[in-house]
């Protein structure tokens, strides 16, 4: 017979395990359900709604801040191109006026309840409203041209396979449509539904390098610019592409292999410093004394963040770089 001590520990396992085992349920239910979504692409599953082909494509570009015709909406081109290329879907209205919201919600909060200072709150609604949104941006444009420069060279050797067994070139870019998962296979099908909607090959290639901002489609769209003029062995074209290509995401690899050790060191020298006096804050508040009220710390600390700051810039640049 289990005491009441006894019976209550057994209670308590018995609920850890039913929250684990709920909790593993659930996880291998998303998995599995991200496996699926992820079995085909964008493009795919919007054509499985039955919608017409010249619909389906005008609402990709249109979700992608683009209009019918593949041209850009805003007249900030740079700003447009941007969230073109972040791959990012959706109103870009929308999604500028959730981080303004956002912003202006924690601006009030920290003036209000906080107590910060209005040259505070104004840089935190600036910084939340205006330079975040940008990095996000940035770090979805950087991430999406890695995996298509990944998933290209694949992409023309399917194509010159496809070549080769006599098909022609619109038929090769469709088969990439329908096997590629995304981005690769998105973009490809909106190249392949706008050649069926009367643009050359050349121009489709030409704006899918657009949206993308990816150097190695500016090169596919220049060597079938000159091979529509000249004429030329397209299949020897597009595989010796698909070489250089391949070779060149090696070396990047390597070289990012090399300079991790920078980069790891560029990591430590700047959150040393911000973890340690987060530490002393924490372990003994009044370490600092009352150097707070001095009229010098303020300029000191922004001299010595632009300083970090420009010393991070140095490290980064001295890892990363093109060739």
């Amino acid at each position: 017979m289990l005491t009441g001590q006894a019976l209550l520990y057994f209670i308590y396992v018995v609920a850890a395990a039913a929250v684990i085992l709920a909790g593993e349920a659930l996880y291998l239910s998303l998995t599995r359900r991200r496996s699926r979504q992820l079995a085909v692409n964008h493009r795919l599953r919007r054509i499985a709604d039955d919608a017409p082909a010249e619909q389906t494509l005008q609402n990709l570009l249109r979700e992608r801040g683009l209009t019918d015709t593949g041209d850009f909406v805003s007249g900030f081109v740079w700003l447009n191109r941007l969230y073109t290329q972040s791959g990012i879907t959706g109103n870009p209205m929308t999604f500028a006026a959730s981080f303004v919201l956002a912003g202006l919600t924690l601006a009030l909060v920290s003036w209000f309840l906080l107590r910060f200072s209005a040259p505070a709150a104004l840089i935190l609604f600036l910084a939340v409203s205006f330079v975040l949104p940008l990095l996000v941006l940035r770090r979805s444009c950087n991430k999406r041209i890695q995996k298509f420069a990944r998933q290209l060279p694949d992409a023309l050797d399917m194509i010159v396979r496809s070549l080769r067994a006599g098909h022609p070139a619109s038929v090769a870019i469709g088969l990439v449509a329908r096997e590629m998962p995304d981005p690769l296979g998105t973009e490809f099908g909106i190249v392949a539904d706008e050649i069926t909607f009367g643009l050359s090959m050349e121009q489709a290639v030409r704006k899918l390098s657009e949206r993308v901002g990816f150097e190695g489609l500016h090169l596919l769209s220049v060597a079938l610019s000159i091979q529509a003029k000249t004429g030329g062995n397209l299949t020897e074209i597009l595989a010796n592409l698909s070489s250089v290509l391949r070779e060149r995401q090696k070396l990047k690899l390597k070289i990012r292999a090399l300079s991790a050790e920078g980069r790891i060191s560029a990591w430590i020298i700047s959150l040393f410093p911000a973890i340690m006096f987060l530490i002393l804050m924490l372990i003994s508040p009044s370490y600092y004394g009352k150097v707070w009220d001095s009229p010098l710390i303020l300029p000191v600390f922004l001299s010595f963040g632009l300083w970090a700051l420009l010393g991070d810039y140095i490290m980064y640049r001295m890892v990363t770089f093109d060739f």
